[in-house]
């Protein structure tokens, strides 16, 4: 059987960022070729600017197999219990200097591969110490991981088999310099592969790799020759550590939990006691809502709270069932029709959330053999879906048209879908639809467009990002949810007749999911017709975006947005929860956003304006805004 190497270097800003290799049979390439790409683009240290992939031929005869090494964990709760398991395993391979190794472990940091280091003299053995070693030309015997390709534990096992498999290493110490990692390892033939649960601190990009040698000088050639050139099949190499035997299963969770405090990342609820309203009542306080999705203020408009009320004395409480069972209600039947004539579609199905409408209008048209092209700042939802479908997933620069047809062309798929927000949950920009909608027609493909924060928001009578654009040109799929400005729950598909009856029989979150009550049908049909009935409400939302925007930048805050969603930059996850904590205080609720929600490093506070705010409270709340950023950022210099 032919085989092929093939690697993956990516780069951010001429720093390294990811790497991985394969050693597959020609039928994998292409779609481990696109699974590399896509780990290059999604890294936690940043998406890659510069990406490179090498394919080569590599004869059967030539591969070396070797048995991969006995694996074990080490327990430890800190990071010097970790070093000091580190020093402690290569005293166990017979490597006496461990102090001086570590030391000259802080060296490795800024190099792309690894360190060839003798073990007795301290010596550097590798030619270029500024590039390293590079350990290549390897994989997992039956190594046929699904998804993105991505398991950083058997690929840190088939590396260290084969270091520790070339001639003279004794060993080799690994810290991930991945910031999503806290492991590490040592390996060695003695000792094995043994993982460290923790030798660096939450977030740290820090990491890099020692070969330890121990032998003739005239032979570190055919080292460097064997890890870097010589191809090798490692057996039996596992997909997992393993189940770690604890007397209490929970302290995993518990570390988690510890792990995410640390890093500004743990999440919490607050009991909010009256309606979504501009402002509502917490803690038995009084504050202004700066971060519901309601937009038009309907939550508790009388005539949706009327009609809810109408809706549950007639029908009862629930449903009763799927929609394809006993399910289905003449409020179904209702809604949909209102909302296929709002969006100007032939039809449209409901599904029980925004999320289940996604992850099953993808997943259903997400063929096996098709393409899905997704902007890269899509909901989480839109990625789900992704992930669930058979089909390839493109992901292209955020609201690039240019880079999407780009990548289209590198693909040329046969069938494919483009899926994209409308408007950006998180940056309040809009997506650029005519340029995406000419691209499909242009390459025969379908398009998905989410309207879940678009949806009686942007447009001049909130109707959406068709209407925004004034464009005659409409996406196959419009994608909404009823719990933004329609005030309800519950989300829907809305398209061609042929499209909905395709997702009627196919989508699993709709097939398998009891529908909507019907207070929530009743309700969001009746916020439905105040949008079409009260356009003046998506003219008052705009004004109080406008009036929030204008006066945070006179208070020194950049702010940017084409919808409802106001984006206040903050940066380190810490301070924008200390930030939100101090406008909590002062009467503002208003929510911080941070990893894994965006991208790290790019925390910050997400704004949402209602059309029931005033000007004057929009001014208010900015004073409020910036004051609490200074102040923020003043006691994080005072204690960095």
């Amino acid at each position: 059987m032919e085989l092929y190497s093939i690697k993956m270097r990516a780069s951010l800003d001429a720093l390294h960022v990811s790497g991985a290799e394969k050693i597959l049979p020609e039928e994998s390439l292409a779609s481990n070729a696109g699974a590399l790409i896509e780990r290059a683009l999604r890294h936690a240290k940043g998406k890659a600017d510069f990406i490179q992939l090498k394919i080569e031929a590599v004869s059967s005869k030539a591969i070396k197999y070797v048995d991969a090494l006995p694996v074990s964990t080490r327990n430890v709760s800190t990071v010097d219990e970790g070093r000091d398991a580190i020093r402690e395993l290569l005293s166990e391979a017979g490597i006496n200097n461990t102090d001086a190794i570590m030391e000259k472990f802080h060296e490795t940091y800024s190099m792309r591969g690894a360190m060839l280091l003798d073990a007795d003299t301290l010596e550097r053995l590798e030619p270029d110490r500024e590039r390293g070693l590079r350990a290549t030309y390897m994989d997992a015997e039956k190594n046929r991981i699904p998804g993105n390709g991505k398991n950083h534990f058997q690929e840190a096992v088939v590396l260290a088999s084969k270091v520790v498999s070339a001639p003279n290493i004794v060993a080799e110490i690994c810290v991930s310099d991945d910031p999503d990692y806290i492991t590490g390892y040592v390996a060695s033939k003695e000792t094995g592969y043994v993982r460290i649960t923790k030798v660096k601190e939450p977030g740290d990009p820090d990491g890099g790799r020692i070969f330890l040698y121990k032998g003739p000088r005239e032979e570190v050639t055919e080292t460097i020759r064997y890890i870097e050139k010589q191809p090798v099949l490692v057996r039996n190499a596992p997909d997992s550590p393993g189940p770690e035997v604890s007397p209490n299963p929970c302290n995993v969770l518990r570390q988690d939990i510890e792990r995410r405090k640390a890093a500004g990342l743990y999440r919490t609820v607050r009991t909010i006691s009256s309606p979504q309203r501009s402002h509502v009542t917490a803690d038995g306080r009084d504050f202004l809502m700066l971060a519901s999705n309601s937009y038009l203020g309907l939550a508790d408009e009388p005539r949706v709270v009327a009609a809810a009320s109408e809706a549950l004395c007639r029908y009862g409480a629930g449903s009763g069932g799927s929609r394809l069972t006993t399910g289905t209600l003449p409020l179904h039947d209702r809604l949909e029709s209102h909302l296929a004539k709002f969006k100007g579609t032939e039809a449209a199905l409901l599904f029980g959330t925004g999320y289940m409408a996604n992850v099953g209008i993808i997943s259903a048209l997400g063929i096996s053999g098709a393409t899905i092209f997704s902007d890269e700042l899509n909901h989480a939802s839109i990625i789900d879906g992704c992930r669930l479908s058979r089909a390839h997933t493109v992901v292209y620069r955020h609201c690039d048209p240019a880079d999407l047809e780009k990548k289209i062309r590198a693909v040329s798929p046969s069938f494919g879908l483009i899926v994209t927000d409308a408007v950006f949950s998180m940056d309040g920009d809009v997506a650029p639809l005519p340029d995406i909608l000419a691209v499909a027609k242009k390459y025969g493909l379908l398009t998905m467009v989410d309207e879940a924060h678009a949806t009686g928001v942007i447009g001049k009578t909130g109707h959406g990002i068709t209407e925004y654009f004034g464009s005659d040109m409409q996406p196959d799929i419009v994608m909404g949810t009823m719990s933004k400005a329609l005030a309800s729950e519950g989300g829907f598909a809305a398209g061609t007749s042929l499209v909905m009856d395709y997702l009627r029989n196919t989508a699993r979150s709709f097939i398998f999911s009891t529908s909507q009550s019907p207070a929530t049908l009743a309700s969001a049909d009746a916020a439905l017709t105040i949008i079409e009935e009260e356009p003046e409400r998506v003219t008052r939302l705009r004004k109080n975006t406008e009036a929030l925007i204008s006066a945070l930048r006179k208070e020194g805050i950049t702010a940017v947005s084409d919808s409802a969603i106001v984006p206040i930059l903050i940066g380190d996850e810490i301070m924008a929860m200390r930030t939100a904590g101090l406008l909590y205080e002062d009467g503002i609720f208003l929510s911080a956003i941070r990893y894994p929600t965006v991208a790290k490093g790019s925390a910050r506070l997400r704004a949402a304006v209602m059309a029931t705010h005033t000007e004057e409270e929009m001014r208010g709340a900015a004073k409020k805004i910036a004051a609490a950023v200074k102040r923020a950022a003043a006691e994080q210099n005072q204690f960095a």
